[in-house]
């Protein structure tokens, strides 16, 4: 009788089962040649793969929602769920069907318009509502199981639980706890038999872990529902009962990078970035798949401190960009199978086309989501533009501050602390967003906000405000008085991106160029006089820098007054469609700006 994994799935995620689904696929033999002499008995062996990707943030088609065309970088990358099929395919051809496993280690559901969409505007939770794209395309290109990211939960726990509900393959959690029994709230692990012509199968058993940032990120959400404590804690739980169960080989999804770092500081009393403290710290474990950090890692090894033993960690780049293998070659010997070798590579998704299948079933959803990213929702007095943003006090970013600035003194109103004057900061994110003259649609107004950012506001000092934009100074390169200037060469000195560079608004204050690092801010003031160093502020703040982000000076560890878990992006939507005009002339001003030796720049 074979298992309704669904009607299993939602048992398993009341009770913190875990999932077990039997393979049938006959594997070939690879067994190995002997030298000459004396006839000797061939071990058996065996070999499969593990495909795995992360951080897909609701990619499906090589399609930029914001720009209302293919997608491109710089490096020509490609992205979406469709490219990584055509992938899947050829390796699941080339090894055979039942000799791999597919995987993905979380951040799903969020990150672009198409996933919005189907999360707010025709919401998958609504009464006969639909399929969420990222089930139907994952479901179409057979993952075997995935591990909740900490974006999973941006729009609350019915969103997810429906999205749960929709894949045919279990979301994993081990970290993921009902915060009032302390059982796993989704099922932790996932094992499946794979068949081997030698008579025993491989266990193969997948443990996923989430990241324990989601209950500063996602507090709104899961405060008082889930608990998320530490990945090693978890993993030293499981792995060993993983084994007991019959193991051959135990993978770790985690939704967590490999740097060993965190950037909530001490907010919480568990790492971050933890994958590698796995690997490192927790006996019997094989391999890791990485998620979480959005960067790429074909092949890294970290030795067992208990074992000695090298466990393999992979990161595919996110968004579809890549796709993780992971090569097994086993052997049995004394009665079981042992991993032998395990090595692991990225591949390129921008080698390869489109699958068809997974486009064509998809195609009304993206068409549906593209005419509504093209809705008109406003209009603007001017054009506006970032093009100037990085050296300039300019309208569009006061825009960004003015709607963060409106949105957080809402949400404080009547509160302890309404009375404290509301400052923002906002960086220059895209060099080439704009806000046309005439009509403005949504994908205009979320273009200024491509990072998937949520809204706080954090209670700061005079002194400390001083200290967080001085740090911000960094941005420019120290040109002396008097000489020529070229805009161009002012910026990112130190590399320094500028998604890391704030301005803040509802101050006014200088940046003296020509001073060295660290004495740059003078005169700062607040409604016309100089600020004082004991005064309060809250500063409206976006999650990246509010959890240490680029790792400014006090706001990590400030008070946090209040938390939203919509994208700012959608915020700024929000607000202009409910104004229905942007008039820069009503918002807009200089109150920062550049000088060398008191003498303006520009």
């Amino acid at each position: 009788m074979p298992l309704n994994r669904r009607k299993f799935l939602g048992t398993s995620a009341a009770t913190g089962v875990g999932v077990a689904v039997t393979g049938a696929a006959v594997a070939p033999s690879a067994a190995s040649a002997h030298g000459s002499g004396k006839p000797a008995r061939r071990k058996r062996r065996y070999s499969f793969t593990v495909l795995g990707t992360t951080d897909l943030h609701g990619n499906v088609f090589n399609w930029d929602y914001f720009t209302d065309k293919e997608f491109d970088d710089k490096d020509h990358n490609d992205v979406g769920l469709a490219k990584i099929s055509t992938l899947v395919n050829r390796i699941r051809e080339e090894k055979g069907r039942g000799n791999t496993l597919l995987i993905d280690a979380g951040d799903t559901i969020q990150g672009t318009q198409l996933s919005y969409y189907y999360a707010k505007v025709d919401p998958i939770t609504a009464k006969r509502g639909p399929v969420h794209p990222m089930a139907q395309a994952m479901n179409a290109i057979g993952y075997d199981a995935a591990a909740l990211g900490n974006h999973e939960f941006n729009y609350g726990i019915p969103v997810l639980r429906k999205f749960e509900e929709q894949c045919d393959f279990p979301l994993l959690g081990a970290n993921a706890l009902d915060a009032k029994t302390q059982k796993p709230a989704f099922p932790p692990y996932f094992m499946k038999r794979l068949r081997t012509p030698h008579g025993r199968d491989v266990k193969v058993a997948v443990l996923g872990l989430t990241n324990p940032g989601i209950a500063i990120w996602d507090k709104a959400n899961v405060q008082g529902k889930m608990t998320f404590p530490g990945l090693e804690e978890q993993a030293a739980k499981w792995v060993p009962k993983l084994r007991s169960m019959g193991a051959d080989v135990v993978i770790v999804s985690a939704h967590s990078g490999s740097s060993g770092t965190s950037s909530y500081g001490d907010q919480l009393p568990y790492v971050e970035n933890a994958a590698g403290l796995v690997a490192e710290q927790v006996p019997g474990i094989d391999a890791i798949l990485v998620g979480h950090a959005h960067t790429e890692i074909p092949e890294y090894f970290v030795e067992n401190k208990e074992t000695g033993k090298k466990v393999v960690l992979s990161e595919p780049l996110k968004w579809g960009q890549r796709l993780t293998l992971f090569d097994f070659d086993l052997v049995w010997a004394k009665g079981r199978w042992t991993v032998e070798k395990v090595g692991a590579q990225v591949l390129n998704s921008n080698t390869v086309e489109e699958d068809k299948k997974v486009t064509r079933l998809l195609m009304d959803e993206h068409k549906k989501v593209v005419a509504y990213v093209n809705q008109v929702i406003g209009s603007s007095t001017a054009a506006m533009s970032t093009a100037e943003g990085p050296v300039k006090d300019v309208a569009i970013i006061d825009l960004i501050n003015l709607v963060q600035r409106e949105t957080v003194a809402a949400a404080l109103k009547g509160g302890a602390h309404a009375a404290l004057p509301v400052l923002s900061q906002a960086s220059c994110f895209s060099r080439t967003a704009q806000i046309p003259a005439g009509d403005v649609t949504i994908r205009d107004a979320a273009g200024l906000y491509p990072f998937e950012n949520t809204l706080e506001a954090r209670l700061l000092t005079g002194a400390q405000l001083k200290e967080y934009l001085e740090f911000s100074a960094r941005y420019y390169v120290q040109t002396p008085a008097g000489g020529p200037v070229d805009p161009a060469k002012l910026t990112n000195a130190e590399n320094i991106p500028d998604y890391n560079y704030d301005a803040v608004s509802g101050l006014t204050y200088e940046i003296d160029i020509a001073k060295p690092v660290g004495s740059r801010i003078v005169k700062l003031s607040f409604e016309g006089r100089a600020i004082d160093p004991k005064a309060e502020f809250v500063l409206a703040v976006n999650n990246y820098r509010a959890s240490g982000g680029g790792n400014f000076p006090h706001i990590a560890g400030a008070k946090q007054l209040w938390a939203n878990s919509e994208e700012i992006r959608n915020t700024i939507i929000g607000w202009v469609k409910a104004k229905g005009t942007v008039d820069p002339g009503q918002f807009a001003s200089v109150d920062w700006k550049l000088t060398r030796d008191g003498t303006p720049v520009f």
